[in-house]
């Protein structure tokens, strides 16, 4: 028996490895550096990488470069109009060489696929190398970039700064950039693009008072009305009469959107050839699949895994192992299982009267649960999301073993009709952030107080009090949820990990939201107690200054990051004017102090 099954296990691997190539998948890469020798996936125009495994473009005057991913990004369906959401990080250097004046910079960059590449005889300048001219500043072809600008043109604001361009070299959203070309140091830059809320963010290291810090800028923009299906993505990087050496140390990108089976890199193709090549997958695929679906069957046979634990509605869909693994966890935990059908009723089939709120993975919608005659909060997850499904488990591996009073509760689940449903005891008073932020509403210091020893005592249960150590990973006042008597609860454990409590940090995907994560855990990826206490700390910080972690209102200078606002006032000796001014003063000046 135990060689059938490693015979067949064998079998069943092959066959994945053989059928993975072929099917369809999300873009994904990650380069720590880059090769000097020949890479099949990038294409390199008059920008190199050097012996240092680092792309350099050449430091002269008037020179244009790019450095291009050679595989297409699907950034949207045009059947479903699913928009992708994508996510980069890389790292670069911009060295004036002790120059005064250098110009031009480097900018991240998607245009269409097939777009024509820079031309010969361009003079790079002010043009970044994404338009032909300068002038007009409009493109005859369309295209998206966030810009690191050195050089301060006309249509610039002073001196060095950060633009987002859409179709045209002037800026739609900008901010002066606190850059140290003349130190030639080291710069993070994080772009990420929500295709929920259509909001483009990015955060990126500046230098002030020889201190890193990380500034924002962001805006809202349906890139559908803008970019076809399919785009490249790169960088490009320009010169002009002035010079700076501009080097890209590393580069990391992931989006959500599948590629669709019928996408061609090249389009050209002969129609005969194309028609045998898709013969050819197709009787590959047929072929392969039936071969693995009957080693899968007989798998499930000879092991006795095919045991119904769910009833017949949960086999529709693809999400049958997710359905299974599910039902496992759960089985140890408590929470029931609801119907479909029991949860559309409850929520009047979901509609919008009754949604709560828009989250990037789905929505959250209140219902009455007939069996408790209770209110409930059932979260939806988008269906086609990935991403979404990802958090559905985290959800199920870890919020549905942890019971503590500042914890929002797990009531149940259902994964019926190729829908993921989890079910949550309702929070009358919402979020925290609601309080905070939204017009007429106020909270005594008292009640912040009180939301705030709530939170540490949720955080600590989380880090030290239960068997394993959870990291949370989205510390937020939109995930902090308050009951009827404003008892602050934690929420929304998509992203979270366990860890041993001996482990000092959990290696992970960066995760979690800008403007509440801690600049190392942004720069390597860690997650651990300490990011996830520093990201306490910020929620603690908007809730005593009645201000959001990222708020582009708040200074003209481009200070808009609560935090270092906060180490100003600090570092005046004027910390207690950091304080709500709705408060009128009416706070113990020891508890805000602290």
């Amino acid at each position: 028996m135990a060689l059938l099954l490693l015979h067949l296990f064998t079998i069943t691997t092959w066959l994945s490895i053989l059928l993975i190539p072929l099917l369809a998948s999300a873009l994904s890469f990650n380069y720590s550096s880059f090769s000097p020798l020949s890479d099949d996936n990038i294409t390199y125009q008059r920008a190199y990488p050097d012996s240092n495994r680092v792309i350099q473009l050449p430091p002269n005057p008037a020179t244009a470069g790019r450095a291009t991913y050679n595989k297409p990004m699907h950034l949207w369906d045009k059947t479903t109009r699913n928009l992708a959401d994508f996510t980069t990080h890389f790292s670069f250097v911009i060295d004036s060489q002790k120059r005064t004046i250098c110009a031009d910079g480097l900018a991240f960059f998607l245009a269409p696929q097939g777009a024509p590449a820079i031309a010969n005889d361009d003079k790079g300048g002010g043009s970044l190398g994404l338009t032909k001219d300068i002038e007009p500043l409009n493109s005859s072809v369309p295209f998206f970039a966030v810009e690191f600008d050195i050089f301060n043109n006309t249509r610039d604001p002073p001196p060095t700064h950060v633009g987002i361009d859409i179709n045209t070299l002037e800026s739609v959203n900008t901010v002066t950039w606190w850059s140290d070309v003349g130190g030639a140091r080291r710069n993070e830059a994080w772009i990420n693009y929500n295709s929920s809320t259509h909001n483009l963010s990015v955060a990126f290291t500046g230098f002030r008072e020889n201190t890193t810090v990380i500034q924002y800028l962001d805006y809202q923009v349906d890139l559908r009305l803008h970019l076809p299906e399919y785009v490249t993505l790169g960088f490009s990087m320009a010169t002009g009469s002035a010079y700076a050496v501009f080097s890209i140390y590393s580069w990391e990108f992931s989006s959500s959107l599948e590629m669709d089976d019928n996408f061609t890199t090249n389009p050209v193709l002969p129609p005969r050839r194309r028609g045998k090549n898709r013969t050819i997958l197709i009787v590959g695929l047929s072929l392969g699949g039936g071969v693995l679906i009957g080693v899968l069957a007989l798998i499930i046979w000879v092991t006795g895994i095919g045991r119904k634990r769910y009833d017949e509605d949960d086999n529709e869909g693809n999400n049958q192992g997710l359905n299974e693994y599910v039902d496992y966890e759960f089985e140890l935990s408590g929470p029931r299982k609801y119907s479909y059908k029991e949860l559309s009723q409850a929520t009047n089939n979901f509609s919008d009267e009754q949604k709560l709120g828009q989250g990037g993975f789905g929505g959250v919608y209140k219902g009455i649960s007939g069996e408790a005659n209770a209110y409930v909060a059932v979260k939806r997850v988008s269906k086609g999301s990935k991403q979404g499904i990802k958090e559905y488990a985290s959800e199920v591996k870890v919020i549905s073993r942890l019971r503590h009073r500042n914890l929002v509760q797990l009531l149940g689940w259902c994964h019926e009709k190729n829908e993921l449903l989890l079910v949550y005891e309702f929070m009358p008073n919402g979020s925290l952030d609601s309080h905070l932020f939204e017009e007429n509403r106020f909270l005594t210091w008292e009640l912040r107080y009180k939301i705030a020893q709530d939170l540490a005592a949720g955080l600590l249960y989380l880090q030290e009090e239960w068997d394993q150590c959870v990291l949370h990973r989205d510390i937020k006042s939109s995930n902090i949820m308050l009951d009827s008597n404003f008892k602050a609860k934690i929420g929304d454990f998509g992203l979270a990990r366990l860890a041993e409590h001996s482990k000092g940090s959990e290696t992970t995907v960066l995760a979690g939201t800008l403007g509440y994560m801690a600049l190392e855990c942004a720069m390597s990826g860690k997650a651990s107690k300490e990011s996830d206490v520093y990201s306490f700390g910020i929620v603690v910080l908007e809730i005593a200054c009645w201000r959001k972690s990222i708020d582009h209102t708040m200074d003209k200078q481009g200070n808009v990051s609560l935090l270092q606002w906060v180490w100003e006032l600090y570092d005046d000796g004027k910390l207690l004017q950091g304080a709500d001014p709705r408060l009128c003063g009416e706070f113990d000046e020891q508890e805000v102090d602290v």
